[in-house]
């Protein structure tokens, strides 16, 4: 049976502080969990009872063992979970400073295992059939992920829901700042022409059309080829814009942040779930925004990802009603 939610991209193992407020110099203890965005957002969709997989690479170490052993765990499909020689499995390191300060340090260098994908390495008719597939930005970073990425789009050609998560991540990308954004706005367009979802924030849109202004990013995204362009603006809340012209501003949901980076992709996982369930725009970001703020409110990323109950309950706590407009 075709994957409900496929994913492709970033994998690793993150290493989260157990303390909070103090640098990792002074970090005594630390928790291990599954990373990575796209794999992350197959493990939330997982959390809704969707079947879900990942299209990645680990190296071919003890690390890597774990991370298929806790997609099995989580019930995430681990066959499309390839092995590179080229390095060990990436590790993440955060720091933890709420309510908005996360630093990360990537260990992934000189190559991640998951950036030697090869695009014939790839089951296309399983992309072809997948009902949502799901790619990022930083698979576009380097070949031959890049290529890989953009085979496996052209190969879909747009054949049920594809979706782009912007996922800028500059130090993924080789050269100056200029270039780099110069670089990855001729490879995000590229992918955009194979999308119908596109999701990013406002540095994302800015580097994928050059657009900052909310409105004028979500147009741009439609008009690069997107039906549904979907908009974060951090504590403004997201909005989002069909290709009609119709928009819903979706304000932010209250939360105690106590580590924001999974937030995104819990944010992810949602918005597949909605959006395979045929609810309207204006409810799938809506239940996307409070689990994103739910995750937010958890140490973790793959072990936090809400069920659909937590995420209701979160929804009945907050005042969500979108603003309907026609852009």
């Amino acid at each position: 049976m075709p994957f409900e939610v496929l994913t492709m991209g970033r994998v690793g193992v993150d290493v989260y502080p157990l303390q909070t407020g103090v640098g990792l110099a002074e970090v005594t203890s630390f928790g291990k969990y599954l990373g990575g965005s796209p794999t992350n957002v197959a493990v939330a969709a997982a959390r809704y009872g969707r079947s879900s997989a990942v299209i990645t690479k680990t190296g071919r170490d003890p690390f890597g063992d774990f991370v298929r052993t806790a997609l099995e765990g989580y019930g995430v499909d681990s066959r499309f979970v390839g092995t590179s020689d080229i390095a060990p499995t990436p590790v993440t390191f955060c720091e933890i400073f709420p309510p908005d300060d996360f630093p990360l340090y990537f260990y992934r260098l000189p190559k991640a295992p998951d950036l030697d994908i090869q695009p014939g390495e790839l089951d296309l008719d399983a992309i072809r059939d997948a009902q949502i597939f799901w790619i990022t930005g930083t698979g576009l970073s380097e070949e031959p992920s890049r290529s890989a990425t953009l085979a496996a789009l052209a190969h879909r050609a747009k054949s049920g829901r594809t979706v782009f998560d912007l996922d800028w991540r500059p130090a993924f990308w080789k050269g100056t700042a200029w270039a780099d954004a110069d670089q990855a706005r001729t490879y995000y367009a590229e992918a955009l022409r194979h999308t119908t979802v596109a999701v990013g924030n406002l540095d994302e849109c800015d580097v994928a059309t050059g657009e900052r202004e909310p409105y004028a990013a979500a147009k741009a995204l439609l008009a690069a080829g997107v039906e549904l362009a979907v908009v974060k603006q951090g504590p403004k809340g997201v909005l989002a814009m069909d290709r009609d012209g119709s928009a819903a501003e979706i304000p932010p949901v209250p939360v105690d942040v106590v580590n924001g980076l999974g937030a995104g992709d819990a944010f992810g996982g949602a918005l597949c779930h909605g959006l395979l369930s045929g609810w309207d725009t204006r409810r799938t970001v809506a239940f996307a925004n409070a689990a994103g703020a739910l995750v937010a409110g958890r140490l973790s990323c793959s072990d936090a990802m809400p069920t659909e109950d937590e995420v209701d309950a979160k929804l009945g706590e907050a005042t969500t009603t979108p603003i309907e407009r026609k852009a």
